[in-house]
Parts: structure tokens; sequence; C-alpha cells
């Protein structure tokens, strides 16, 4: 039985790329191109993409692809590693922007955490 799961599981692990995205230029890309190399994304979401870039110009942000009907934050998450909006690499995740803030910045927050000293009481 243990030897049938690390078969599955083994299995598993060497197909996962198959379902990963694959990058692409969401400004620049066909929607047959958009269709196989994001996940969730197939021919009429593909079609809405090019549609809405045509209409209102280029994606700014990856979060402009909500804009798309059937789009949503889901599916943005799930490809946001392969979204490409010029030949630029890959989208950075929000998170990882504030990751790269400098260190002095968050100095002063942990100075700011520490309790004041309480004060005596005056018996009186």
């Amino acid at each position: 039985m243990i030897k049938q799961i690390a078969v599955a599981l083994l299995a598993f692990a060497l197909a996962w790329p198959a379902f990963a995205a694959t990058p692409v230029n969401i400004n620049t890309a066909d929607a047959a191109t958009l269709s196989n190399s994001l996940d969730g994304i197939g021919p009429s979401k593909a079609k809405a993409i090019v549609a809405y870039r045509e209409e209102h110009g280029p994606f700014k942000t990856v979060a402009d692809l909500s804009n798309v009907k059937g789009v949503g934050p889901a599916t943005l998450e799930r490809n946001r590693g392969a979204i490409l909006l010029s030949g630029a690499g890959p989208t950075p995740a929000p998170a990882a922007n504030a990751a790269a803030k400098p260190a002095a910045a968050a100095a002063p927050a942990k100075a700011a955490a520490k309790p004041a000293p309480k004060a005596a009481k005056g018996g009186g």
C-alpha cells in the first residue's frame, strides 16, 4: 500500500510541470498562445483577453486582467509567475515588492514596538 502511494506521488511530481503555466507576454500574445500557456485560460477567455487588450490598450498590471470577464483573482494568482507585461521576466507577486524594501525602514517600527517604562505611582 505504501509503495503504491509512493509511486503515485512520484508520478504526480513528474507530471506537475505539464500543469504549470508557461511564461507569456499578455500584451503581445494571440488567443491561441494565451490559452496554451496559462492555466485555467481556455480559448474563449483567451479571445476575451485579446479583445479587451485591443479595445483598452496594453495591460499595465497583472491585476488589470481581472477586468476581463471570466478572469478572477484565483486565475491571476495561479498564473502570476507566468504573466509577462513586456519582454522582462515574470511579474513578481505583490508581497515580493514589500520584501524588497530596505531594512532601515523596518528599524523605527521595531523601536516603537517596545513598551514605555511604567511611571511610579505617588502615594498621597
